[in-house]
């Protein structure tokens, strides 16, 4: 950016449902922005109110699925580049110093988007291996450019043109619990299964197993999910049950339909 020219502006979209204990950590660290639009899809705890004291554009709109509900969201900004964010997320120091120095130099460069690795913290611990650190995502795009896409399981930011890296990370608050942890396998495979039929069920459930270890074997030793400690065996253990789950809801409902 050269003297004289207009530094860009920043828009953060966030998507909320009963976000109370996590939302109010995201708004400080996006403070710096100057429009910020919450879309909530029907909230009954304080995250209207907390939302309201940060002086956020609130927006109420029906759930539509992850990427249209995100999508909504982003066609409500207002800036030159938008920085699409979960309620459970935060954004560090560093990160924001280095998210207005990327945008104030993307024209010279012609970027367009730019993805950021994401270091999730889980009982009480933050995750390095077994799959989950980088886990990079893009999600600062410049405004024009780029669009959510994908299904109820899979949502993604996808960009016209050319999309960089960035080094800090999001800070991302995955679970409360794991319970929460649970509760999330048991819907995700349930949307699974309504959405992938099975022409063999009893061939379901036995590839189930062998993928279940795998995925198990995949995330505590191939993806050294161990050097984790106790949460990252809970992690390859929840991980091998989702796999399980999603080929034993198969079965269950080719059997139920077919009986």
């Amino acid at each position: 950016m050269t003297v004289g020219e207009r530094a860009p502006t920043l828009s953060v979209a966030i998507i909320t449902l009963n976000e109370e204990d996590r939302i109010e950590n995201l708004l400080q660290s996006v403070s710096f922005a100057r429009d910020i639009v919450v879309v909530d899809s029907g909230s009954t705890d304080r995250t209207i109110e907390i939302c309201e004291r940060f002086g956020v554009r609130l927006y109420r709109h029906e759930w539509e699925g992850y990427s249209n509900q995100k999508q909504f969201a982003m066609g409500l900004t207002q800036g030159d580049w938008i920085l699409s964010l979960d309620a459970d997320e935060v954004i560090t120091d560093e990160g924001r110093e280095e998210i207005l120095r990327s945008i104030g130099n993307a024209d010279s460069s012609r970027v367009n988007g730019f993805s950021f690795p994401r270091l999730s913290r889980y009982l009480n611990r933050w995750i390095r291996h077994g799959g989950w650190f980088p886990d990079r995502k893009v999600r600062l795009v410049r405004r024009g450019a780029g669009r959510w896409s994908g299904d109820s399981l899979h949502e993604k930011l996808e960009v016209d043109g050319r999309v960089d890296n960035l080094v800090n990370p999001i800070l991302h608050y995955v679970y409360r619990d794991i319970f929460d942890q649970i509760s999330t396998i048991n819907h995700f495979s349930s949307t699974f299964a309504s959405q992938n039929e099975s022409r063999f069920p009893r061939l379901s459930v036995i590839l189930g197993i062998f993928h279940a270890i795998g995925k198990f074997l995949e995330c505590a030793v191939w993806k050294l999910g161990i050097l984790d400690g106790i949460p990252g065996i809970i992690i390859a253990v929840n991980s091998a049950f989702y796999v399980f789950l999603k080929h034993a809801k198969k079965w269950e409902r080719s059997t139920i339909r077919t009986s």
